[in-house]
Parts: structure tokens; C-alpha cells; sequence
């Protein structure tokens, strides 16, 4: 392979394997669900065993209804049940709206694929708590969406909201330690800068840019296509998902950086050749002459075929509607003169004089179309016989002896030299790469679609970027409850795995800071899974922790849309009705204002 040549692994997703619940599954053992709006993770918080280094079950958050069959014959299919998107792309489905659930029944389909896969019996109930993770200042439609399916549809007995940042943020904190600091957390729909003080969001002064990996492959893609509109179809939304996740990079100064893609040596060094799929047989290259003439030959068969069938329908046709005709005409003759006007009648015809020329047109035709027929026919017997080679007869071929005396005696004709032979001319038929040409050659576009989180405007939304953002916040507060902010800015989420995120985000805070202040920026061990492992790690500290789960009592007396707060969960804001005495109260000063509508009030 080339320098800096890199193929597409168009990574195909296997089905996931239905777990059999073992002794793990039983018990009230938690069930820690990441509802992330690019991808479920899923698994078990295992009191006192190893419960391995990673979520039993992860899949992206789509579905799609099965293909072929009568209605109903395939059920829908989910996550890596679905193998590779892109054939499928048109038909995806997804429970989010950014980064909110607002479809029921797709949500339920996920939680069907996660229980089914983790060896879970759904049928009836659920016995096993659960860990979900819902968005920032998730609304209260989307909870009590949620609530219900749970409590409702699986019967489990208790559950846990939290924020997926703020269980990354606790599971890389210390243990038992309350801190302050900034989560900046960009996932695949959205990015988030929230402030935490003492432990507990700040909800007042969250902040979200509706940008995260999903409008960087967006952006990516059209890049791409308006570079090379020869592989339109070629350059898809998976493949520009692989480019992001492996071959972008955040610069630190993105002005400074574009300006070196324009020497030359950088741009050889650093641009990355996207090797894509092609054949090297080029179609009609390997057959010879005589196949080329017998497909010819067999193109031209089918056609005649084709005809000649088209014909006899079309005889057939016409030799139905003939006899019609010629049995009305029948009635006439015989005298039937009520059933011949009827049939007249059918057939939109008014005198007999138009029924005799129909017959006439039709027996005209069918006559033509039996000939055309015999004629193909014997064409076709023809060119069977024809088709063998002639063989000329060598012995008309050689020439007489008198033949040759009279060419001699036109050779003084001509002049004596002979004419020299002309030498054929060797032309260099230039080589055509086909590999070079199936190369998308990615350079700037690896530091512009992921800028796009600094740098809104780049692909025309009005809306403050990372840095400005960080900004506005940090001024909402005082000198003081800043520079404990500052101490501790967390980055997390998949959208923040980018080579040289850290050093921008350092880069930023510098030029925003006082001069000689002193911050921090740290970033999570593992930005995709760390939300995950930070919910069981939750769910195995608070078991027992009756403040912090929302049973099914709590359910039924309080709405489905009521949460118990803790260190990880959104701030709880309970919705508030207008009392019906205050509308008894206003009924009177309302009858003062107008005489007719405040009699009718007070009847009322």
C-alpha cells in the first residue's frame, strides 16, 4: 500500500447474540441503560462480581421494517440486527429528536432488542431496577413518555434518571469527593457546556449548540461531493463517519493551520488518500471478436422473438374483436333486428354502414399481420440456414497465366523505385490508473468538519461556538466562583475524541482568561463508555438509597413525569396549575369590565 493510502473498512455491525440469564440476570440486580441518540449501551451493574470491561450489549439507535414478503412477515429490525445502514439509509428510523426520545412505540422497540439480547423475559414485567440516561433539561412530556412505557408496559419496580455527562463526570471524579468544574459534553446530535457547582448541575446557566458528529458527517459529505461528483453514490454518510472517527484531527489555530495546507511538501505529507472499492476488469475488455458478434447475434434473436409474440397477441386481438363483429353482422342478416340495435349499441356503432367498415378495417389488418408473421418466419429459417460461412472456391481465386502477362506488361507504368514502406508509428497509449482515480483525497477537509463546533458559521448556523459559549457562562459568574470553575473542565462524549481537543480548548481559555490565572482541563478516560460505567457505578452506590429511585407508587401518585434529584440527575421542576378558585375569584372583576360577557361569567 501507497503512502498515506487508506481503504474504507465499511465496517459491517454482526447480529448480537441473545444472552441466557445466568445467575447474574437474577435478583434484584440493576440494569443500566446509556439512551444515547447515536448509539444504546446497555448492561448489567453486578454487586461484588467482575462485570466486565464493557456494556454487554451496544447498537446503533435505529430501525428499520423488514424488506420482503407479505405485510407483517418480517417484524422490524433494530441496531446490529440491521448490519450495514447504507442500503438502508432511506428507511432508518430513529425515537430522537436531537437528542430527546419523542416516539413511543420506536423506543419501545429498542428496550424489546436490550432485554431480549440481555436475556431478560419481558413478557409480563420487568423485575430488575433501571439506570436511564436522559438529556439536559429533558422535558417533561419526553419523562412521562418514558415513565409510562416503563411502569406501564414492562412493570418494573423502581427507576433512575440521570444525565449521561454527569455519570461520566462521576465516574472520573474521586470517590466521595464534591467538586466544581464545567462539563463540556459533545455527543452525535448535540453539544453541551454545563457548570457544576458543589456537585449539582447549575440548570440556569446551561448551555446547548445544536452541532455534535452528526452535521460534522453532513458537512463532510458535502465537502466530498462537490470535490469529486464522479463518486456521488460512493461517498455516503457511513464512510464519512469512518473519516471523522480516524482521520480528522481539531487544530489548535485553524487560520495557522489551513495556511500551512497550501505548501505543497505539507499537503503531500499529510493528505489522506481514501482508497474506494472498484474492479479492475473493464466491462467488454476480455471478449474477443466472435463473442462480441454473438451476443450481437443473440440481442438480435430475443428482439425477433420479442416481435413476433407482440404480433400474435396483437392477431390474436384483433381476430376476437373480427368475430364480435362478423356476429352481429350475423343478426342482421337473419333478421334479429332488437339484438342487433342493442349490439350496435355495445359497440358505440350507429348504422350498419359503420359496422361493415370496422369488418373491413379488421380483415384487412388480420390479413396483414398473418403475412408479417410468415414473413418472420421464413427470415428467421433463412438466416439459420445463412448463418454458416461461405467458403470461396480456391480455384476461381488463382490467377491465370494470361492474368499475369497482362500485369507484366503494366509494370513500366510505374516507376522504377519502389515506394519505401511507410513504418507503422508506435503510439504511447497512456496508462489510466483506475485505482488512482477511485481516491478521494482528503486534506483540508480533515480539520474543517470537525471545526464546525468552534466555528458555527462554517456551515451557516447562527449559533456561539465552544469557546464563545464557555465564555458567556463563566460571565455569569463572580471572579471568584470562576477560577474554581475553571480548576476542573471536563471534556466528554464521542464528539471530543478528535486528535488535539484538549489543546484547543486549552488554547481558548488562555486567550479568555486573566493573565497568570491558572486552570485545568481534563479529558475522560474513555468519552464514549465513561457515561455508562458512571451510571453503574451510580446504581451499585445507591441500591439501597430510597431518595433516589422513583418507585411505582411514586409513579402513580405524582405523574410520570415526576424524578427524584441526586448528584447526576436534572433539576426537578414540578408543573404548576392554576388553581380553579382563581378563576372564581376573577369571575367578578371580569363582570365589571363588560355588562353582557360578565353576566354570562356569573351564570355560568
Amino acid at each position: 500500500m501507497a503512502a498515506n493510502v487508506f481503504l474504507f473498512r465499511d465496517a459491517r455491525a454482526a447480529p448480537d447474540p441473545v444472552l441466557q440469564a445466568g445467575p447474574v440476570a437474577h435478583g434484584p440486580v440493576p440494569l443500566v441503560l446509556d439512551n444515547g441518540s447515536f448509539q444504546v449501551r446497555a448492561g448489567w451493574a453486578c454487586p461484588g462480581l467482575d462485570p466486565g470491561p464493557e456494556p454487554r450489549l451496544q447498537f446503533r439507535s435505529v430501525c428499520a421494517r423488514g424488506r420482503g414478503g407479505a405485510r407483517g412477515a418480517t417484524g422490524p429490525q433494530v441496531g446490529n440486527a440491521l448490519g450495514s445502514l447504507e442500503p438502508l439509509r432511506w428507511m432508518l428510523r430513529s425515537p430522537f429528536d436531537r437528542n430527546v426520545p419523542v416516539n413511543l412505540e420506536l423506543q419501545e422497540l429498542l428496550l424489546d432488542y436490550s432485554f431480549q439480547h440481555l436475556g431478560v423475559s419481558s413478557q409480563g414485567h420487568v423485575d430488575h431496577p433501571i439506570v436511564l440516561t436522559e438529556a439536559v433539561c429533558n422535558p417533561l412530556y419526553s419523562r412521562q413518555m418514558m415513565s409510562e412505557l416503563l411502569f406501564e408496559c414492562y412493570g418494573i419496580p423502581k427507576v433512575a434518571y440521570g444525565i449521561d455527562s454527569l455519570f461520566s463526570f462521576y465516574h472520573n471524579k474521586p470517590k466521595n469527593s464534591v467538586s466544581s468544574g464545567v462539563i463540556i459534553s459533545s455527543g452525535y446530535q448535540c453539544t453541551h457546556i454545563l457548570p457544576i457547582l458543589e456537585g449539582r448541575l447549575d440548570a440556569k446557566n446551561c448551555k446547548r449548540i445544536n452541532l455534535g458528529g452528526s452535521q460534522a458527517a453532513g458537512y463532510l459529505q458535502r465537502l466530498l461531493q462537490l470535490k469529486y461528483p464522479g463518486h456521488l453514490a460512493a461517498i455516503t454518510l457511513s464512510r464519512m463517519e469512518e473519516i471523522l472517527h480516524e482521520h480528522s484531527y481539531i487544530a489548535e489555530d485553524y487560520g495557522e493551520e489551513l495556511h500551512k495546507w497550501q505548501y505543497p511538501d505539507y499537503y503531500e505529507d499529510n493528505v489522506h488518500k481514501m482508497q474506494l472499492p472498484f474492479s479492475s476488469k473493464l466491462l467488454g475488455s476480455t471478449l474477443t471478436s466472435e463473442e462480441k458478434q454473438e451476443r450481437r447475434q443473440q440481442q438480435l434473436r430475443r428482439l425477433q422473438e420479442l416481435n413476433a409474440r407482440r404480433r400474435e397477441e396483437k392477431l390474436q386481438l384483433d381476430q376476437e374483436r373480427l368475430d364480435r363483429l362478423l356476429y352481429v353482422q350475423e343478426l342482421l342478416e337473419d333478421g334479429q333486428m332488437d339484438q342487433f340495435h342493442k349490439a350496435l349499441i355495445e359497440l358505440n356503432m350507429d348504422s350498419p354502414e359503420e359496422l361493415q367498415s370496422y369488418i373491413q378495417k379488421l380483415n384487412l389488418s388480420v390479413e396483414q399481420a398473418k403475412q408479417k408473421i410468415l414473413q418472420a418466419e421464413v427470415n428467421l429459417e433463412v438466416d439459420v440456414v445463412d448463418s454458416k460461412p461461405e467458403t470461396p472456391d480456391l480455384e476461381q481465386l488463382e490467377p491465370s497465366l494470361e492474368d499475369v502477362e497482362s500485369m507484366n506488361d503494366f509494370e513500366p507504368l510505374f516507376s522504377e523505385e519502389a515506394p519505401e514502406v511507410e513504418k507503422p508509428i508506435t503510439t504511447v497509449q497512456p496508462v489510466f490508473n483506475l485505482a488512482a482515480y477511485h481516491q478521494l483525497f482528503v486534506g483540508t477537509e480533515r480539520i474543517r468538519a470537525p471545526e464546525i463546533i468552534f466555528q458555527p458559521s462554517l456551515i451557516g448556523e447562527e449559533q456561539a461556538g465552544i469557546a464563545e459559549t464557555l465564555q458567556y457562562i463563566l460571565g455569569r459568574y463572580s471572579k471568584d466562583v470562576q477560577e474554581r470553575l475553571v480548576q476542573n473542565i471536563f471534556l466528554t462524549g464521542g464528539n471530543v475524541m478528535y486528535p488535539g481537543m484538549k489543546a484547543r480548548i486549552e488554547k481558548e481559555l488562555l486567550e479568555m482568561r486573566p493573565f497568570q490565572s491558572s486552570f485545568r482541563v481534563q479529558l475522560a478516560l474513555n468519552p464514549v463508555l465513561d457515561a455508562w460505567y458512571g451510571a453503574r457505578d451510580w446504581a451499585l452506590d445507591h441500591l439501597d438509597d430510597v431518595e433516589a429511585w422513583v418507585t411505582r407508587k411514586d409513579y402513580e401518585e405524582k405523574g410520570g413525569e415526576y424524578f427524584k434529584e441526586h448528584c447526576a440527575s436534572n433539576i426537578y421542576v414540578p408543573i404548576r396549575l392554576p388553581k380553579q378558585a382563581s378563576r372564581a375569584s376573577e369571575a367578578p372583576g371580569s363582570s365589571k369590565c363588560s355588562g353582557a360577557s360578565g353576566s354570562g361569567t356569573g351564570e355560568a
